[in-house]
């Protein structure tokens, strides 16, 4: 496995759906592109790329029970690309949820700018910025 190629693959995947996420017209179809190309590919590179690695070479002398144990999943390439890669799912399926319900909600575009913008770049943060703020707008209805 070429973990280099698909490091840049993910990352061109999550970079679309967050750009189309930002700047195109949002509605039902671009809600679904986003998240059947851009999450579901994600999730599925993910699945496969952790399941090869599971029958290919298990966890090494990694695991999931310490720091130690997380540390040496992480240090190899094949680590760090499904990992990051869980990271890109996730905060990319996070950023379509904030994005459909401040739309929902009547915020703004640009308000919304702030907080999907801190979902790319530390998703729980970003997270936590929308769920202090969503209530401050109940959702349209209409």
């Amino acid at each position: 496995m070429d973990w280099g190629l698909l490091f840049g693959a993910v990352n061109i995947i999550a970079l679309i759906g967050w750009g189309l996420l930002f700047v195109a017209r949002r509605g039902p179809l671009l809600h679904s592109t986003i998240l059947y190309l851009g999450v579901t590919l994600l999730s599925a590179i993910y699945a496969a790329a952790f399941a090869g690695l599971l029958l290919t070479d298990g966890l090494g002398e990694g695991g999931f029970g310490s720091i130690a144990d997380i540390r040496a999943l992480f240090a190899s390439d094949a680590g760090i690309v499904i990992g990051w890669t869980h990271y890109l799912a996730f905060d990319l399926f996070v950023g379509l949820w904030i994005a459909r319900e401040a739309d929902q909600r009547g915020f703004s575009r640009l308000a919304q700018v702030p907080v999907l913008a801190l979902t790319l770049m530390a998703g729980p943060a970003g997270l936590l910025l929308w769920m202090l703020l969503r209530g401050r707008k109940k959702i349209r209805r209409g």
